[in-house]
């Protein structure tokens, strides 16, 4: 009798795990069956929420169902992360991020409410791109001597703004690379970080190219340099920081897809399908080229292993920082 019971059990076990396996395929087939939210960990304009857009509107033109973009703005994305972290693993919460929530937090903050590797499936990369330094336009620096020389003149006067963990850490990067010293102020989203930029409360900041780029061709804003070893596109004239003297300046950003920890295979792998799709297609292209970045795709398993080496990479660049984690 001893042996029968747990037998049974067994037998019952593997019929449920069977049925729901089973299961999954047609879960696939009619995903989604309703509409899809994106969650985007900052505010309405920032470069995330415009390929989030973008991107949603082509899953629509796909599937036929709505795609609702979710602003949960703030905490350095903590709560965006946090949110879909504790959603149902059905594909119908779906986290446009970057790699503020799933590199970056882990070394600044001491405490997450959410673990980014543990608490999420990774779906795939979407894109990659660099960050503009910007002064505003009536500012008397004219490029990255005159804003350094600036800085090392008055230590702690000269203030950057920053609305994410890249836009924070491309700050403390150039005061560590050139040995100055520089206020941060931090804010919400990079676009919040403009906005006092151009009503003139800070002097500078690193933004991303989308938010920044158009700014600058609207004439408000004064670009400097840009963030990694390549001139973007969109700014030809403008040298790298690294051409413009400081020396082994580079820091660019990534976004990427992921859904909460358990979702189904089947289902995370038609939302990969419908997201690489949507990456390809026209308006993730007019972002791309608007913005200066690049489209850029993976398998999940490839973005699990690109998210760990990119997090011991930012983990190294916030140490040499000096940044201690809040």
């Amino acid at each position: 009798m001893h042996t029968t019971i747990p037998s049974r059990r067994r037998s019952l076990a593997i019929a449920a795990a069977l049925v729901a396996v089973a299961a999954f395929p047609a879960a696939a087939q009619t995903y989604p069956a309703k509409p899809v939210t994106f969650v985007v960990p900052f505010a309405a304009g920032s470069a995330t929420d415009q390929l989030a857009r973008a991107l949603g509107q082509s899953v629509t033109e796909q599937t036929k169902q709505a795609v609702v973009v979710d602003n949960k703005a703030g905490a350095s994305g903590m709560l965006a992360a946090q949110a879909v972290a504790r959603s149902a693993a059905d594909g119908y919460s779906v986290l446009i991020t970057t790699n503020t929530t799933q590199s970056a937090n882990e070394h600044l903050y001491k405490k997450l409410p959410y673990d980014p590797v543990k608490d999420f499936a990774p779906v795939t990369g979407l894109g990659k791109g660099g960050q503009v330094l910007v002064v505003n336009v009536a500012s008397p620096y004219r490029s990255v001597a005159d804003l350094l020389a600036a800085a090392r003149k008055s230590p702690g006067k000269l203030s950057f703004g920053s609305g994410s963990s890249s836009s924070r850490v491309a700050g403390e990067m150039l005061k560590q690379l050139s040995g100055t010293e520089i206020l941060h102020v931090p804010y919400k989203s990079n676009p919040l970080a403009i906005t006092d930029l151009l009503g003139g409360q800070i002097d500078l900041m690193i933004t991303d190219t989308s938010t920044g780029l158009p700014q600058v061709k609207s004439g408000k804003l004064r670009a400097l340099g840009y963030s990694t070893h390549k001139r973007s596109t969109q700014l030809p004239d403008v040298p790298t920081i690294e051409e413009a003297g400081v020396k082994g300046y580079d820091m660019g950003y990534w976004f990427a897809a992921y859904v909460p920890a358990g979702t189904p295979a089947p289902v995370v792998a038609r939302l990969h399908e419908l997201l690489v799709n949507a990456v390809k297609a026209a308006p993730a292209k007019a972002f791309f080229d608007m913005s200066g970045s690049e489209a850029w795709t993976t398998s999940p398993d490839e973005l699990a292993r690109f998210q760990a080496a990119d997090t011991q990479k930012w983990g190294k660049v916030i140490k040499a920082a000096g940044i201690e984690p809040e």
